[in-house]
């Protein structure tokens, strides 16, 4: 199970260099429930996801069954073609932040501009305890408009 919170981002962080970054490219075949394939580097990616609604919804969290598998250059390449909407592209900033890592997507494209930053959580309650960093804007973990499903399809 997947428990996150997702966040606007008022400013960027000095210093993104330093960090790990990852390329992806990801593509949606459905919607409701996911079913994505992305491109991460040179890593090929076959994911379902199930948002868990209940539990998500009262918390105003990202609560989801995920099962993700390998793919084939080729099999992306063919699944590829098959996608709904646009493909999202963005580069994937890995920061530390106290015993988190921090996902900063700066997203390119259609989405040129717009950064989103999403922290993983252990257990619903230790999401409640988290106090995100100063360059972290809006909390939008509720709001599906956030989703990069949603972003593929509108």
């Amino acid at each position: 199970m997947e428990i996150e919170k997702k966040y606007l981002v008022s400013s960027l962080p000095d210093g993104l260099t330093q960090y790990k970054t990852w390329e992806i490219e990801q593509c949606y075949l459905c919607i409701s429930p996911v079913l994505r394939i992305r491109k991460k580097n040179e890593d090929y990616i076959l994911t379902y996801k199930n948002r868990t609604k209940k539990l998500a919804d009262a918390n105003k969290l990202c609560v989801a069954d995920e099962i993700e598998v390998p793919l084939t250059k080729e099999a992306y390449e063919h699944l590829k073609k098959k996608a709904d909407g646009k493909c999202i592209c963005k580069t994937r900033y890995l920061i530390p932040y106290e015993t988190y890592t921090i996902e900063l997507d700066i997203f390119h494209g259609d989405y040129e501009g717009f950064y989103l930053a999403e922290v993983e959580f252990a257990s619903v309650e230790e999401s409640k305890d988290f106090t995100p960093p100063f360059w972290f804007g809006e909390d939008v973990s509720g709001d599906f408009h956030y989703s990069n499903s949603y972003l593929a399809q509108n």
